[in-house]
């Protein structure tokens, strides 16, 4: 099916109040959320996500620990900083030895809610999306047996593990835990859930022309439910040929072909999500977009097919700008 058609159905499902996200396995948002929101395209974030706190502190450790790499240099919060958006501010991530990766590193909050890993969707969930950096010789550059061996040599990991898991350290436990922690990496109560919860006043008139310009242009077709995006793959370069204009194409560029093989599934990626946006510049998966109003301008014209004026793109950013949320009940 067309990049097109895709979008043509996003939005027939929004206008017949079909789910286009739901929350993963994990995570419960209450009913009475659900009910508040009822003809909008976008869902509020569940307040909280039942986890196994054991687990979530265990996982945030070894996020945090740069012996998961080869040379002890990088860790997973290397290039998704929670202090930074979940994201490094680089147009494209550094890894081990000073290697620079190919793609732009996306916002590991809210994450659980995609409903595939990687700019390519190559993995199918949290736990699978580990194998990717850990392995790569550009990014983490270590291998499983190298990591367990590091952390069977920590008694304070010996001991967490064998708390939680009876067979202690192994590489699905260390996957499980990791993921488990990435879960719970939600942004609620952003201006905008808040409106959509009923808090009329959280919004001011021009966020609110932001977000029905956001709709009217079309964004909204491929920007919707729980993550507003990171559920369905588009083209990048609908309505015009983005990589021809750019020039310099590479083998990251060909996205979901990549994965596939598929001639269809050239230039297609998953749709970002854009929750915390305002915070994870560079834009695209090339970090081509310096700023909200490049990539605004830009997806009008290569995804849209439309010269989005500066005034509308201002009201847009506004909009956009509601949607940072905060974690551990603290703003980000």
């Amino acid at each position: 099916m067309s990049a097109i058609g895709l979008a043509l159905i996003g939005i027939a499902a929004w206008q017949l109040g079909v789910p286009l996200l739901a929350p993963p396995p994990t995570a419960r948002a209450p009913v009475a959320i659900v009910a508040d929101v009822t003809g909008e395209p976008i869902a509020p974030l569940p307040e909280s996500i039942p986890l196994d706190a054991r687990k979530v502190a265990l996982g945030n450790r070894l996020f945090h620990d740069k012996r998961l790499s080869r040379d002890n240099s990088v860790a997973c919060a290397s290039c998704h900083a929670l202090d930074k958006g979940g994201v490094d501010g680089r147009q494209r991530s550094i890894g081990i030895g000073g290697q620079t990766v190919a793609v732009n590193a996306p916002t590991v909050f809210n994450s659980g809610f995609n409903f595939k890993q990687f700019w390519d969707g190559r993995a199918e969930s949290l736990e699978d999306q580990i194998d990717g950096p850990l392995n790569h010789p550009m990014e983490m550059g270590s291998s499983w047996p190298e990591v367990i061996g590091k952390l069977k040599n920590d008694a304070a990991y010996v001991s967490a593990f064998a708390n939680i898991y009876p067979d202690g350290i192994q590489e699905k436990n260390i996957k499980d835990t990791i993921a488990t922690f990435e879960r719970a990496l939600v942004t609620p109560n952003s201006r905008f859930d808040r409106y959509l919860k009923g808090e009329r006043n959280a919004m001011t008139a021009d966020e609110l022309k932001g977000y029905r310009l956001f709709k009217s242009y079309g964004c909204i077709a491929c920007h919707q439910g729980v993550n507003i995006g990171g559920n369905m793959f588009e083209r990048l370069g609908v309505m015009g040929d983005y990589f021809k204009d750019r020039g310099n194409i590479v083998q990251a560029d060909l996205g979901r072909f990549n994965v596939t093989k598929n001639e269809e599934d050239k230039y297609m990626f998953k749709v970002p999500g854009l929750r915390n946006v305002a915070l994870t510049a560079p834009y695209f998966h090339d970090g081509s977009a310096a700023t909200l109003e490049q990539a605004v301008t830009l997806m009008g014209r290569y995804q849209l097919g439309v010269v989005i004026p500066a005034s509308d793109v201002a009201l847009i950013i506004a909009f956009l700008k509601t949607l940072t949320g905060e974690y551990a009940g603290k703003p980000q």
